[in-house]
């Protein structure tokens, strides 16, 4: 007998012993107790999910399965179920569970086959094509992010308002994490000043306007986000449009007019408005969000109900910035948004994050609604 067929052998033999130790249900089990709180994992790799997979099932690679489902299904108490493709690698990976800690871990007999023959709902997912995995492989490999996070971020819509000092480095990141439409919205052109501190734009492109100079820029870090160019002044008559449509709005303006325009709009709108500013070594980042379910945090006329006199308001023309400061913030507002597209972590909503460079110190600040504030919108 050849080591081929002996391999077999063995094979048929631990499954069977899996078969004696771990509970099987039928697909039609597994559906109605996948209703009443089970969770359902398909184990398959991803070219077979990409065929289809039972409706709401978790969605794990065998090969990362003791890797990612603790993140995923936390509670080891909760009824587990396992599919593949015809019912023995579900086997395999249930026995595993089991070990793992997980108290009521079933395979379903028959797998995703006998699923789609007995015409079980399923879905056929949306996938990754070959140069998206190999772009986000970092992305796909945490469990926070994964291939739906990544799709998630690909179907998302942020629009930046400026693309100066911090839209420069908030864009870059934001179109590199895959964000698949960015709105670039800004009137000025580049000049000679701007390039110590906003890394969008190039020596080449002085006299262009920031926003075909940001399109370029991106579009050469990836082709495959689409920068929608608005090369005009943000106002009343065109805020409203401009965000329509829109996941979540940056905000790297850098004045007070602009800031209320926006915050107003976000809280129209019911949008995240994710805010920072600098002012020399200083620079801080906030969360302007007082629609959000659970945790509403303030507006930005909650924090600055009028703006301050201009003589303590100077422009960092007057005032001058440490280039490297702008970047600091930027990147910051972009983590924030990449958190609030995937519905990762705490966003700083309620909460303002203080960067001072010279003591290389970040500070935070809580921040309440004002039932004063003289937005008196709905939601403050």
């Amino acid at each position: 007998m050849d080591g081929g067929l002996l391999a077999v052998k063995a094979i048929e033999r631990r499954l069977a012993e899996l078969k004696k130790s771990i509970p099987e249900v039928t697909p039609g089990q597994a559906l109605a107790l996948q209703r009443n709180g089970a969770v359902l994992v398909d184990v398959r790799d991803a070219a077979e999910i990409a065929q289809g997979s039972p409706r709401n099932a978790l969605r794990i690679d065998r090969g990362f399965l003791e890797f990612r489902i603790e993140e995923a299904a936390p509670d080891l108490d909760r009824t587990v179920l396992v599919a593949c493709a015809s019912g023995g690698r579900s086997l395999f990976a249930a026995a595993d569970l089991r070990r793992m800690g997980y108290a009521d871990v079933r395979s379903v007999a028959g797998g995703f086959n006998q699923w789609k023959d007995e015409g079980l709902p399923f879905d056929i997912p949306k996938a990754l094509d070959a140069d998206a995995r190999q772009r986000y492989a970092r992305h796909l490999a945490m469990p926070e992010v994964g291939e739906a996070g990544q799709l998630k971020l690909l179907r998302s819509k942020v629009l930046l308002i400026g693309a100066g000092g911090l839209g420069s480095p908030a864009a870059l990141y934001l179109a590199a994490a895959g964000v698949g439409t960015l709105g670039i919205v800004d009137h000025d052109v580049v000049d000679r000043t701007n390039l110590q501190r906003q890394i969008l734009h190039t020596n080449e492109r002085v006299g262009l306007s920031k926003a075909a100079s940001a399109r370029a820029a991106l579009n050469a870090l990836n082709p495959a986000v689409t920068v929608v160019e608005h090369a005009l002044r943000l106002d009343r008559g065109n805020v409203d449009e401009l965000l329509a449509g829109h996941d979540v709005v940056v905000d790297g303006s850098d004045n007070f007019a602009t800031r209320y325009l926006v915050n107003d709009a976000c809280v129209r709108h019911g949008l995240p408005n994710v805010h920072g500013s600098v002012f020399r070594f200083e620079g801080q980042v906030a969360v302007f969000w007082p629609s959000r379910e659970g945790s509403p945090g303030p507006c930005y006329r909650c924090l600055h109900p009028q703006p301050p006199p201009p003589e303590l308001a100077p422009s960092c023309a007057e005032a001058g910035v440490l280039g490297i400061v702008p970047g600091v913030v930027g990147l910051l507002q972009a983590a924030e948004a990449i958190k609030i597209l995937l519905g990762a972590g705490d966003p700083l909503a309620g909460r303002l994050l203080h960067y001072d460079a010279l003591a290389a110190r970040f500070t935070e600040f809580k921040q309440a609604r004002n039932p004063d504030c003289r937005r008196r919108c709905r939601y403050c």
